[in-house]
């Protein structure tokens, strides 16, 4: 009778178990087949395992951000040393190499979904990837008019900010805020991966998680940061600041008849213009919180509020007892 498979088991090909290490004096083959072995369905039905066209390159990716972060913001990022006359050159220079890399990341891309999802599409893809790579260079001066009106707002939103200036150098918000709407035109663009690949790698540095398709109006602020989750649904309107540790998230995901997730409802919260949000705050749900509305710290809120709302957690109260009084 074979030995049963537990826990600690290596398990190779077909679900048997590798020889014990002690056993063998090189069991590498072994290990290589089961990590390689097509007929292994319980991984291949998420692994969709080698490939004949490239993936996506997150580094080549996050390259890119860095080199539009010194497009839109000239003289802060990369080369330092510009004036007035050497920022075209500057400029185009890194538009050029960016609109290289860019369509073969965005080409990448699209043959990712292509072959599993659409093949029939796979004639246009390299046009495609032209077309979508030369509408998104083409958004960049309205990226860099929303990101104005973003400093402006952390500037004149934070008192502990001495200028424009420090909080593009040193604000995680605003680099979040960054890859977040360069991310959210490749989303509207309908790119697969790549705006996901750009706000995690925010994410992962900034602790502030933007969902690429969540919808941010202008004037946007994230103080301090740290913990903030703005999920895929989200609609925030203009002059909206927020605080570390905010949850823009989902109240409960509907299950389909075959006990999956649904995916793609509206399911997080609308945030009207001019709200504020104070640190440690959970929306959940498809909530409107209305147009000038203050939540405060801490709140827990699955309800829609309407226009300048003010909520609040319920009041503290400070009680003295006495030889035993009130117990």
């Amino acid at each position: 009778m074979a030995k049963p498979i537990s826990p600690g088991d290596a398990i190779g090909p077909a679900g048997k178990p590798l020889p014990n290490p002690v056993d063998t004096i090189d069991n590498l083959p072994a290990i290589v087949d089961a990590l390689c072995d097509p007929d292994n369905e319980d991984c291949r039905a998420v692994l969709r395992g080698p490939r004949q066209e490239a993936l996506p390159s997150r580094d080549v990716i996050v390259d890119i951000i860095e080199s539009l972060r010194s497009v839109l913001f000239p003289g802060y990022f990369g080369t330092a040393e510009l004036t007035a006359q050497s920022a075209r050159f500057h400029v185009g220079s890194t538009l050029d190499r960016v609109r290289r890399t860019l369509k073969v990341q965005v080409l990448r891309g699209l043959c990712f979904n292509c072959v599993y999802e659409t093949a029939d599409r796979c004639p246009d893809c390299d046009a495609r990837a032209s077309r979508i790579t030369q509408a998104f260079l083409a958004r960049l001066p309205a990226i860099q008019l929303h990101l104005s009106r973003d400093l402006a707002a952390a500037y004149e939103g934070d008192p502990a900010a001495t200028s424009p200036d420090e909080a593009v150098f040193c604000y995680p918000g605003i680099q979040a805020i960054t890859s977040y709407r360069l991310a959210h035109e490749l989303f509207a663009l309908d790119v697969p991966l790549i705006p996901r690949i750009i706000t995690e790698h925010a994410h992962s540095i900034t602790g502030i998680d933007i969902h690429p398709r969540a919808t941010i109006g202008e004037g946007f602020f994230i103080d301090h940061g740290t913990g903030v989750v703005i999920g895929a649904t989200c609609e925030i309107g203009n002059r909206v600041r927020i605080y570390q540790g905010v949850t823009l998230g989902a109240k409960r995901i509907p299950s389909g008849q075959n006990g999956k997730p649904v995916k793609g409802i509206l399911r997080h919260p609308i945030v009207e213009d001019d709200v504020i949000i104070y640190s440690g705050a959970t929306i959940l749900g498809r909530v409107t919180i209305g147009q000038g509305s203050v939540i405060g710290g801490n709140v827990w809120l699955t309800h829609s509020v309407p226009p300048r709302s003010r909520i609040t957690q319920a009041q503290v109260r400070q009680d003295q007892f006495e030889q035993g009084g009130g117990i």
